[in-house]
Formats: C-alpha cells, structure tokens, sequence
C-alpha cells in the first residue's frame, strides 16, 4: 500500500477510531506491511477463518474469531 494508503479515507477513519479508543502503542517499525489473522484447524480442517487487512486499521470481528475457534475439532491421537 505505501505511501497511497495515508490518502484512503478508511485509513484515516481507523485512525481516529483508535484514537479516540485510547490506543497508546509505539509508532517504531516498518508501518507498511498489512497483518492479518488466521485460524486453522486441527489436522485435515485446514483453514476455518482467514482475515486480511486491506488498509491499515482494519480489524477482525472478534465474533467471527471465538465462532472460528469453537468448529476447531480435537484431532484423534
């Protein structure tokens, strides 16, 4: 995204939702790269969430995380 996502409009809107929220993490590191969060299953699952952020600030719904973790079946030892 570099230098194009501080002109998205979504990406100034994260940014004072997290402000207003109190957000007081450092500001050290690259800043550039998107995270994003995965949930996997045990064994032959595979992959039973996948949350990329498109722009800087994009959160996962933590609902659809802990709905997510509950389908995780114990693999069979």
């Amino acid at each position: 995204m570099m230098l194009s996502g501080f002109f998205r409009l979504g990406v100034w809107q994260n940014f004072f939702r997290a402000w207003r929220g109190g957000y007081s993490g450092n500001l050290e590191g690259e800043g550039f790269t998107l995270g994003g969060v995965y949930v996997i299953g045990a064994g032959k699952q595979g992959v039973l969430l996948e949350h990329r952020e498109k722009e800087f600030g994009d959160k996962v719904s933590l609902p659809s995380v802990l709905e997510a973790a509950e389908k995780i079946k114990p693999q069979a030892s």
